[in-house]
């Protein structure tokens, strides 16, 4: 590693967060890692199944790495920091068990075991999620999660990320690495097209009627979600890659913040920002598949250690359908 530039690794760099965090870094042009000063960012490796997006592509300082973490993992160079983002999402992994346990469990391993033989350990991101929190039938509904709630995943990718988040634990407790985990809330207004998430509609219900296409809402209209925009998400995995050790405290994952909503509110804001009823687009089709999986999600979820760093949720989600609108210029 140098010691007048840094580099810099996204797992999973070609997808949405990270090639949204990508720019990010690359717009900042440096980095201050774990409560060092800021350097410049020389290396900005972002590995994917695809290649990046062409406007990161060109940047000089962006190197592709394409290929499944199998094959090219061990061939990344030393990192400063490492965002390890890539990962099945929930409803895949739900569906396809293999898969998820060897891209969201396997490929975790392979990662750790490079930043392992590292010379200096990197500070080391992992992406997990809300999800890892879930409703135990035997125990009924799960109420408020806090910093302290015990997870109890209900879901093969909820499963999939508490097992990555105690690995990264005791790969940092070992010092191999300077492990940060980040639970991430379902991320909306996410742009493209919908994905395999059960959580997809979170983001379906607003994209496809702006763009005046049809959309489904899978659940109850009145069913309590927790969410974050992509602009609070990238604070919050910014956040953990530049906090000193002392300030990041715990191993134990850190929840970020994130606002409670319903689809039905959802849709109203929606009306609000358009000052139409664009919300008509909305099919509100119950789907028993996808239900039971977000019902068993964390909805009510306070991050007292989080807002203690000075994250914190949108005021509104009318705040973040705007910021949604304002991106498509």
């Amino acid at each position: 590693m140098s010691q007048s530039s840094l580099t810099v690794v996204i797992t999973g760099g070609a997808g949405f967060l990270g090639s949204l965090l990508a720019r990010t870094l690359l717009k900042a042009g440096s980095l201050g890692v774990g409560g060092a000063a800021p350097q410049a960012i020389g290396r900005l490796l972002l590995v994917d199944l695809v290649a990046p997006r062409p406007e990161l592509a060109a940047d000089e300082r962006v190197e592709a790495v394409v290929g499944e973490l199998d094959d090219v993992a061990q061939e990344l160079p030393d990192a400063d920091v490492v965002f390890h983002l890539a990962g099945v999402v929930s409803g895949a992994a739900e569906a396809d068990f293999d898969l998820g346990l060897h891209t969201n469990l396997d490929g975790t391993r392979l990662v750790l075991e490079r930043a392992r033989a590292q010379a200096t350990p990197p500070v080391l991101v992992f992406a997990s999620s809300v999800a890892v929190f879930g409703a135990d039938p035997a125990l009924g509904p799960i109420g408020r999660v806090d910093d302290d709630t015990l997870p109890r995943p209900q879901s093969s990718y909820g499963i999939q990320k508490f097992i990555g988040e105690q690995l990264v634990a005791d790969y940092a407790r070992k010092g191999f690495v300077r492990g940060r985990s980040v639970r991430l809330m379902t991320v909306s207004v996410r742009p493209g097209k919908p994905n395999a998430a059960a959580s997809s509609f979170l983001s379906g219900i607003i994209r496809e009627p702006l763009a005046g296409e049809r959309a489904v809402c899978p659940v109850d209209p009145d069913l309590p979600v927790a969410l974050s925009s992509p602009r609070k998400t990238i604070e919050g995995i910014m956040l953990a890659a530049t906090a000193a050790d002392d300030a990041w405290g715990s191993l134990t994952a850190m929840t970020l913040p994130g606002l409670t909503t319903t689809p039905r509110a959802m849709a109203a804001a929606l009306d609000a920002v358009t000052g139409e009823e664009t919300s008509a687009l909305i099919d509100w089709a119950p789907d028993p598949a996808i239900e039971a999986i977000v019902i068993t999600w964390a909805a009510d979820v306070a991050t007292p250690r989080a807002e203690s760093m000075g994250l914190a949720p949108e005021a509104s989600f009318d705040d973040i359908v705007r910021q949604y609108v304002e991106s498509l210029g």
